[in-house]
């Protein structure tokens, strides 16, 4: 029976655990989902998560194995999300898999989140992982980046402020929509007109690779009390204006940021590159410009256990595993 690989993700409010090959073949994946509960305070509370992270980081690890057919014996490797993240949920999952690293007398492999995410596209029939520009669209982050190959990454360009997703969430948090607002936002504009209010499109003029999203949050506090949100089509037509301004900067920068680099492969994914109108809008333009498109698959898009696993992998197969000691952070970057 072939050696596997157990990981777990608990960087915020998701607590995960997934088990896949050491080819990156993903075999089983559990979610343990906290929206329900945060959706009562309008955001993700950091001690509520971390409580409920305990709950159900054993449970998932039980399930992940018996989905798997697979006991901790069969196991090369234990993994877990070692940052960014909220420290105090960061913990919980990188103790249980420590735990078990000693338990098993295996290799412990810390994960970079991002490198999740960035890798997330190459899941599947689309591996191997190889050279093209990535961009990672989530709730708090944004960022382009070049992969030359696993762990070979450049930072080509990041968000200045907030994040799209944050931009997503608070414009819907403003227009009276529940958490997360991004999902909310995306089912709306379907019924609006996106060229109904003309909202901001940070450093679109000149070669930046930037992002910045906190005018468009501005400028649409601005616009609030000149309307009737009880109007459906005008609840609509924000929702739409608002989605179009994300959209266009994010679909334009990646295209900008191919072409600066060479590069004819583009892969996307993060949470936010779930929406509806950011898939149709990147795989029309790609196919004008000329670019291959790699998505993430839905269901790896939002936090998952797959996606660490599937990094982990990477990294074990290099002859990489991290020490007992090595702390959680909560700033960890991508690229040093």
């Amino acid at each position: 029976m072939p050696p596997c690989l157990l990981a777990l993700e608990s960087s915020c409010d998701e607590t995960a655990a997934a088990i896949c090959t050491l080819e990156g073949d993903l075999i089983s994946s559990r979610i343990a989902s906290q929206i329900d509960i945060h959706r009562q305070f309008g955001g993700v509370v950091p001690e509520v998560a971390s409580r409920n992270h305990i709950l159900h980081v054993r449970p998932l690890v039980e399930q992940v194995l018996e989905d798997a057919g697979k006991t901790l014996d069969d196991m090369a490797a234990f993994a877990a999300t070692s940052g960014p993240g909220l420290v105090s949920s960061l913990l919980i999952g990188t103790s249980m898999a420590k735990a078990l690293a000693v338990a098993e007398d295996k290799p412990f492999i810390a994960v970079n989140h991002m490198e999740g995410h960035l890798l997330s596209p190459f899941m599947g029939d689309h591996g191997p992982v190889r050279s093209c520009v990535a961009l990672i669209v989530s709730g708090g982050h944004t960022m382009l980046v070049r992969v030359r190959g696993v762990g070979d990454y450049e930072l080509l360009g990041r968000t200045r402020d907030d994040a799209a997703g944050e931009a997503f969430d608070k414009v819907a948090k403003m227009i009276g929509l529940p958490y997360p607002g991004g999902p909310e936002i995306d089912k709306l504009s379907k019924q609006g007109d996106p060229n109904a209010f003309a909202f901001p499109r940070s450093f679109l003029d000149g070669r930046s690779l930037e992002f910045s999203f906190s005018g468009l949050k501005t400028a649409v506090l601005y616009e609030l009390p000149k309307l009737d949100l009880k109007d459906t089509q005008v609840l609509a037509d924000v929702c739409a204006s608002v989605q179009a301004a994300i959209i266009d900067v994010l679909v334009e920068k990646l295209v900008l940021a191919a072409k600066s680099c060479g590069e004819t492969l583009v892969a996307v994914s993060g949470g936010v590159s779930c929406n509806r109108g950011l898939r149709e809008a990147l795989t029309t333009r790609c196919s004008l410009e000329g670019l291959q498109l790699l998505l993430a698959r839905p269901d790896l898009c939002t936090d998952n256990a797959g996606m660490i696993a599937f990094a982990a992998a990477q990294r074990f197969n290099t002859g990489h595993s991290s020490p007992l000691e090595a702390d959680v952070d909560p700033n960890l970057s991508l690229v040093s």
